[in-house]
């Protein structure tokens, strides 16, 4: 039979790996949030650009 201090050694040992987990998680969620904003930012600035284009090619057609 398993000793009850050996059990309640190897829970305190599982919640303290859960915390580091738990940690790990919201700094990965962290970085996912950096990088979806990156995206959005970056996807913004094509949106720009191709609309700067379409209107240099009008202005083109048009001279």
């Amino acid at each position: 039979m398993i000793g009850l201090e050996l059990l309640k050694k190897e829970r305190e040992l599982l919640k303290n790996k859960l915390l580091e987990i738990e940690a790990e998680s919201k700094a990965l969620d962290a970085k996912v949030r950096s990088l979806r904003q990156k995206e959005i930012q970056t996807k913004r600035e094509i949106e720009a650009l191709c609309v700067l284009i379409e209107l240099q090619e009008e202005a083109k057609t048009e001279s």
